[in-house]
């Protein structure tokens, strides 16, 4: 792998999973010392970083980790919204029923993943990928994938706001498995409608908690507030 590389995958591994909080100055030179290569590899992995909209370039700082504000949640969840109700469609159309039956089974008692002695909902989110992995493979649409894909870079970062909340993960565990029952009996119409019952669910329950922890998190209040 090359040093651009292996720097732009450590620099979004960070960002992501919030090591990197939003704001931070993502400075050359100490970025170079903490990853041992030198800075032109930095600068090609935070132009690509800024390409995604996970950094940004700001007046008088440099390069800094790019802020998630209310309003760019509601702009992510629009998007999200037409991407994920389509792919449940298509996956009720083209995915194999057995496939989703097993991840119904196993995500109506996703509750019992959420424990103390797996702090990070490890085993949780996993199931949850999994589901996503196997609505991508029945959608079988390269431009629709790869589309989902980059949206999920931005969602695994918000999602840092509710995987604290056993009881809200609970209630979307059901949600999913109400999808994966949808998609495994290839009605499409309720695989969507299911899916934005889960979005609006979520988007909702991540309003209130950023709203509650702007000052925490740093996020910008959404536009128009006081």
């Amino acid at each position: 792998m090359r040093a651009s590389e292996r720097a732009y995958a450590a620099l979004r591994s960070d960002i992501i999973e919030w090591r990197l909080t939003p704001g931070t100055v993502l400075g050359e030179v100490e970025l170079s010392e903490r990853l041992g290569v030198s800075r032109t590899p930095i600068r090609e992995a935070l132009a690509k970083l800024s390409a995604e909209g996970l950094a940004q370039p700001q007046s008088g700082r440099g390069v800094v980790v790019s802020e998630i504000s209310l309003d760019h949640l509601d702009e992510l969840f629009e998007l999200r919204s037409a991407l994920e109700c389509r792919a449940a469609e298509l996956a009720a159309q083209r995915g194999d029923p057995a496939v989703f039956r097993v991840l119904h089974e196993q995500l109506a008692n996703a509750g019992e993943l959420l424990t103390s002695e797996d702090p990070t909902r490890h085993d949780y989110y996993q199931l949850v990928a999994e589901l996503d992995t196997a609505v991508d493979a029945a959608v079988g649409n390269h431009y629709l994938n790869q589309a989902l894909k980059n949206l999920r870079v931005h969602l695994v970062r918000v999602r840092r706001l509710s995987q604290d909340n056993p009881a809200r993960l609970r209630d979307a565990a059901r949600e999913h498995a109400a999808i994966a029952l949808a998609i495994a009996n290839g009605n499409s119409a309720v695989a969507s409608a299911a899916t934005t019952v889960h979005l609006d669910y979520s988007l909702r329950h991540l309003l209130g908690t950023a709203a509650k922890e702007l000052p925490q998190l740093r996020f910008p209040p959404a536009k128009g507030s006081s």
